[in-house]
C-alpha cells in the first residue's frame, strides 16, 4: 500500500495550491498544519524539511528510487507531483513548455505583487501604528491589475492557461481568487471571471481550498500573528 504524502500547510494561497494539486492528482496524503501565526514554521523540525521557513512543504516516503524526499517552495512540489504521477504537466515539450513559463509568471510575478498588494492594502493600513502607504498601495495594485490584464488576454481564446488543465492553473487561482481583496475589478476582464468560475468548479479544487479552512486567521485584527509574519527575523 503506497504510503501517504505529509504535506506542511496552513490555509493560504500557496497551501492551496498544493491541497488542490495532491486533490486532483488522487494521491493520498496526510495533513500537517504548520501554523504560520504562531511561529510554527520557525522550529527546527520544519526548517529541516523547508529551510527558507516557508510553507508549503511536503515528504514523499516514496520518492526517487523508492526512498523518502522532502520538496519545499510550492513551485517545486507542483512539478515533483506532475511529474510523480504524469498528469497535469502536458504530454509534449511544447507543452511542457507552456506550462513551466506560466507556472513560472505565477511564482515570479503574480504571487508576489498579488502578496504585497494584500499587505499593504489589507494589512499594513491595520497594523499598529498603521502604516497607509500610498506609493506602496498603488504600486502593488496597479501592477497586479497590469498581471491580471495578461491572464485575461492569454485566456480570450483557450480554457486554461497552457493548454489543458495543468499545475500553472493549480499555482494561479489560489491567488486570483482573492482578486476582491487585493482591490481588483473583473468588470473588464471578462475571460479572467470566465476561468475563474471553470477552475473553482472543479470537485478538487474545492475540496483542495476548503482544507483547513476554519483555520485562517484575519491578519487585520491578529497583533500577535502581525508581529510573527511581518516583524524582523534573522
Amino acid at each position: 500500500m503506497t504510503q501517504p504524502i505529509d504535506l506542511y500547510y496552513w490555509p493560504t494561497p500557496n497551501g492551496w495550491k498544493i491541497s488542490i494539486a495532491l486533490e486532483e492528482m488522487g494521491l493520498p496524503w496526510s495533513l500537517q498544519l504548520v501554523n504560520i501565526g504562531a511561529g510554527e514554521q520557525f522550529e527546527p523540525p520544519f526548517l529541516s524539511i523547508a529551510p527558507n521557513n516557508r510553507m508549503p512543504a511536503i515528504v514523499d516516503p516514496d520518492g526517487p528510487d523508492g526512498k523518502p524526499v522532502s520538496v519545499f517552495e510550492s513551485g517545486a512540489i507542483l512539478q515533483y507531483l506532475a511529474r510523480k504521477t504524469g498528469r497535469f504537466y502536458g504530454d509534449t515539450d511544447r507543452e511542457r513548455i507552456e506550462v513551466e513559463q506560466w507556472l513560472m509568471w505565477q511564482m515570479g510575478g503574480l504571487g508576489p505583487m498579488a502578496g504585497q498588494a494584500h499587505h499593504f492594502l489589507k494589512y499594513a493600513p491595520a497594523m499598529d501604528p498603521p502604516q497607509d502607504l500610498p506609493y506602496a498601495k498603488d504600486r502593488y495594485r496597479n501592477e497586479t491589475a497590469r498581471l491580471y490584464g495578461v491572464l485575461d488576454r492569454r485566456l480570450a481564446d483557450r480554457d486554461f492557461v497552457a493548454g489543458p488543465y495543468s499545475i500553472a492553473d493549480m499555482a494561479i487561482w489560489p491567488w486570483a481568487s482573492l482578486w476582491e481583496g487585493q482591490q481588483q475589478t473583473l468588470d473588464d476582464k471578462p475571460n479572467l471571471k470566465a476561468w475563474l468560475d471553470r477552475v473553482g468548479a472543479r470537485p478538487a479544487v474545492q475540496a483542495g481550498r476548503a482544507v483547513a479552512s476554519d483555520l485562517r486567521a484575519n491578519l487585520q485584527t491578529d497583533r500577535k500573528a502581525q508581529e510573527v509574519l511581518f516583524g524582523k527575523r534573522a
